[in-house]
């Protein structure tokens, strides 16, 4: 079992798209639930949109009590991944942070981004007496590769001395598209299928074994 929190110190980073997506994805082949500790519950609402077989996982409002509703959802699923809120300082990132196994970081390509990150991996290393295994991967989310910023944020972002993952997650509309339908791109047949394989490549790269 499995404890996956996605985590943001801004909104727009892609967070609970990467959340729901990510989620379906492991769905797949496991049993999972989504805890929306974000007070908007935008996971949440999403979910909400979608038919009763729209292929999400469930998920669960958990904006208090995260520790409480987490420990009562382990037991009955292979991996919980929490939503958290678009702040490192909230108390439901902070808490999360201490009993994840996996911290997933969306970073857009934008100076701001980079800046607001940089707090993120100084309470991840804070952390680290509490909660030893935790393992943290910055995420490229909604890359473009005919930018400037987008070919020069990987290299911009190994000054934070987090892991940056390998996959980055592109621009695509049908991100939208799949919000306005309550499902994920996992759902929409050919539309998606870009977006998500570069998920299952997400995923295989987030459970490689290590070798630190």
């Amino acid at each position: 079992m499995s404890i996956l929190a996605v985590v943001g110190n801004k909104g727009g980073t892609g967070k609970t798209t990467l959340t729901l997506n990510l989620a379906t994805g492991l769905s797949r082949q496991d049993s999972v639930v989504i805890v929306d500790a974000d007070p908007q519950q935008s996971a949440y609402q999403w979910r909400l949109i979608g038919d009763e077989d729209s292929g999400l996982p469930p998920v669960v409002a958990a904006a208090y009590g995260l520790g409480k509703t987490v420990g009562a959802l382990r037991e009955a699923h292979t991996h919980v991944v929490i939503d958290c809120p678009p702040s490192i300082k909230a108390p439901q990132t902070e808490h999360a942070l201490r009993i994840a196994e996996y911290v997933l970081i969306p970073v857009q390509p934008s100076p701001m981004d980079l800046w607001a990150t940089s707090h993120i991996a100084r309470i991840i290393e804070k952390m680290r007496p509490e909660n030893p295994g935790l393992r943290a991967l910055i995420v490229m989310s909604q890359t473009e590769l005919r930018t400037t910023l987008s070919r020069l944020m990987p290299e911009a972002v190994q000054e934070l001395d987090l892991p940056v993952a390998c996959t980055s997650l592109r621009r695509r509309s049908i991100h939208r598209h799949c919000v306005l339908e309550g499902r994920s791109v996992f759902q929409v047949g050919r539309r998606g299928e870009a977006a998500a394989a570069e998920i299952n490549d997400l995923i295989t790269e987030i459970f490689a074994p290590r070798h630190d």
